[in-house]
């Protein structure tokens, strides 16, 4: 059988803080910002799920006195979520570490490229999972017309409109919208949505200044970009969100009473992983005289409520 070794066992703490920190710092990055991280032990486990219906509903009477009160009550179903590792790993070569300047650190740069691989990773990853139409039931999937880059374009009306519809339909609000960098391109210069910023003090367009327009607690510009050519070929770079927006309702915070139609469930059981399931390792590969900083992040983003979203599909031509 199998037995651990001590690259296993021991996490390198110092390259792991590097990457947290680069992590943090990653801006065009969303996918750790629209759902709630769910830490959990196990790789894989089962969930709570409250239908809404009994909560927008009451069986409260009248109580006459010596009597009981009405009762009420409601089912919970579960659901189930596997915290797959996603790896990418770095090695440094003896020859390019002896040969390095002095204020290059290798092992620290090691780190911070594998972290983007793996924040990549799991951007691509929240791209394929909400990104898509004929999955959030909240309001179908919506194409604006006019398109937003059209003539005469409303969106601001357009999101408005189908926050209120949300709401009509699970008495939540939706709370994020999430837009590609191509459509916030369009909304800035868009006369539906200057003309409500016109007698600000700032006089200039953010995505703050677009979150109080539409009365929502925050708008994020996902701005990823990816080479999808293979190593060492003519890198073909394009962004991962073009034309389309997601208005959902995420969760304050992780709860087994708030409803949120995500979770992003992070494994930290995983050998000494942080908060987001990551963990970095150095150890030595002496066949190829290197040493290698391995990176892993262990996690599953999961559709938890389809009805509390709406997927904007083409916003723009």
């Amino acid at each position: 059988m199998p037995q651990p070794t001590s690259s296993d066992v021991h996490v390198n703490r110092p390259l792991t803080n590097i990457s947290v920190a680069y992590l943090q710092d990653q801006n065009e990055f969303i996918a750790d910002k629209v759902f709630p991280n769910v830490p959990v032990t196990k790789k894989s486990d089962s969930y709570f799920i409250y239908p809404k219906g009994q909560w927008f509903r009451t069986d409260a009477k009248k109580r006459a006195p010596a009597t009981e009160s009405a009762g009420s009550g409601y089912p919970i179903e579960t659901g189930t979520y596997a915290a797959d590792v996603q790896a990418l790993h770095k090695d440094v070569d003896d020859q390019i570490r002896s040969n390095a300047d002095q204020p290059i650190n290798l092992d620290a740069d090691a780190s911070e490229f594998v972290t983007r691989g793996l924040l990549l990773r799991k951007e691509k990853d929240f791209a394929a999972k909400y990104f898509k139409t004929s999955l959030w039931t909240g309001h179908a999937d919506y194409t604006p017309s006019p398109l937003w880059d059209g003539t005469n374009p409303t969106p601001i009306k357009n999101i408005r409109d189908i926050i209120l519809a949300i709401k009509k339909v699970t008495g939540i609000r939706p709370n994020k919208f999430v837009l590609s960098e191509d459509v916030w391109n369009v909304i800035q210069d868009s006369a539906d949505f200057i003309d409500r910023i016109a007698y600000t003090e700032r006089k200039i367009v953010s995505v703050e200044l677009l979150a109080a327009v539409l009365d929502i607690e925050k708008v994020l510009v996902a701005g990823a970009v990816e080479n999808s050519a293979n190593e060492g070929a003519t890198p073909t770079m394009a962004s991962l969100f073009t034309k389309d927006c997601l208005l959902v309702y995420a969760a304050p915070r992780p709860s087994l009473m708030l409803p949120s139609g995500g979770y992003t469930f992070s494994w930290t059981g995983y050998l000494g992983a942080s908060p987001q399931g990551l963990r970095m390792k150095r150890f030595r590969m002496e066949p190829i005289a290197s040493d290698r900083v391995e990176g892993e992040m262990a996690y599953d983003q999961k559709v938890v409520a389809t009805d509390l979203g709406c997927f904007f599909n083409n916003c723009i031509s």
